[in-house]
């Protein structure tokens, strides 16, 4: 995650990376996963992470910025 980036975009550009398309060409948008606002301002004051389902992967969100994404077929 760059300076500035807001972690939701962080998100749907890894999940795109893991898919192999550009963002805008993800099947899903984020918000049925997950609320973007709420995900942007979750760690502003806390730590942990957030894992949730998103266009056929699970995705782990960390406080530090640390975005991770499996694919749920290989689970």
């Amino acid at each position: 995650m760059t300076p500035g980036e807001r972690l939701s975009e962080t998100v749907v550009e890894a999940v795109a990376a893991a898919e192999g398309v550009d963002p805008t060409d993800l099947s899903e948008t984020l918000y049925p996963a997950i609320n973007a606002d709420a995900l942007d301002v979750l760690f502003v004051e806390s730590s942990g992470s957030v894992t949730f389902e998103y266009n056929g992967y699970e995705v782990t969100v960390a406080s530090d910025g640390d975005v991770s994404v499996e694919s749920l077929d290989a689970a």
